[in-house]
């Protein structure tokens, strides 16, 4: 049984609907199903946050959510066409924004992807990228390489290059997994204050419950391998001053038992 949310907290009309999706792969060995008919909407400019344990499934969603793989069953449609390839419309950021190209400067990394689509003449994407490098406080960095730039800077660099193609959507996959927990906090209110901005959609995929609650206006919960869907959250009231707060607290603990119920209960009985 599911539990939805009862939430207005995207503010939109439907942008996503992902339908009843079953996800597969294959291994040398086996057949890997890792999603079982998953289905949920996000509205225009909402922070929609797919949460689950590692191998439910959440990066394999949003790979197909991005085009790179089929379903088995079920659909994926924005603005209600089908998604049946990768597309200008939905943009990808990855773990740390490692990629950003080292060998091009700020510029020329935002520029890239409007030249490579040939959305835009070339112009149109020098300038293009040069506003939006300077809405994203970079502007004094457009001629510095990648490595001179801090995390946070990175990861404006990353957003700008997506936004300045004006994509439909934002796609993260775990972009702070891998970073420290003082660096993971300023990249979530580097992220927040962007959104605040731009009110960009996002989709985005963690497994870890603060940062969904933190980030998430409405939060998806995915049970352990394969993913299905236990519950669909609203989350849209909570900032980084109310961590500490009990109803903070008393989320997160529902989330933790939506995560590891069933699979708490096959451990009892084994002891």
């Amino acid at each position: 049984m599911t539990e939805l949310a009862q939430t207005d907290a995207g503010g939109g009309s439907d942008l996503l609907t992902v339908d009843n999706v079953t996800l597969q792969y294959k291994t040398p060995q086996h057949l890997v199903t890792a999603t079982y008919k998953v289905g949920f909407t996000v509205q225009e400019s909402e922070r929609y946050v797919i949460l689950g344990p590692s191998g439910c499934g959440k990066s394999t969603l949003l790979k197909a959510v991005g085009g790179f793989m089929a379903p088995v069953t079920g659909g994926i449609t924005i603005r209600g066409r089908a998604v049946s390839a990768p597309g200008p419309d939905r943009m990808m950021v990855f773990q740390e924004f490692e990629q950003l190209m080292p060998w091009k400067t700020v510029l020329q990394n935002v520029e890239f992807p409007m030249r490579a689509t040939k959305k835009f003449g070339r112009a149109e994407s020098r300038a293009r990228a040069i506003a939006m490098i300077d809405r994203v406080r970079l502007g004094k960095f457009r001629d510095v390489y990648p490595h001179m730039l801090s995390g946070g800077m990175k990861m404006r660099v990353a957003l700008a290059r997506a936004m300045a193609l004006e994509p439909s959507i934002l796609l993260m996959d775990e972009p702070f997994a891998a970073l420290d927990a003082l660096t993971r906090r300023e990249m979530q209110q580097e992220l927040l204050g962007l959104w605040e901005q731009f009110r960009f959609t996002v989709l985005f995929v963690t497994h870890s419950i603060e940062e969904a609650i933190i980030l998430g206006s409405r939060i998806l919960v995915l049970s352990p391998h394969p993913g299905r869907v236990r519950a669909e959250l609203d989350a849209s009231r909570f900032r980084f001053d109310e961590v500490d707060s009990p109803e903070f607290s008393a989320l997160s603990k529902r989330i933790h038992g939506l995560l590891f119920e069933g699979k708490l209960e096959a451990g009892s009985r084994g002891a």
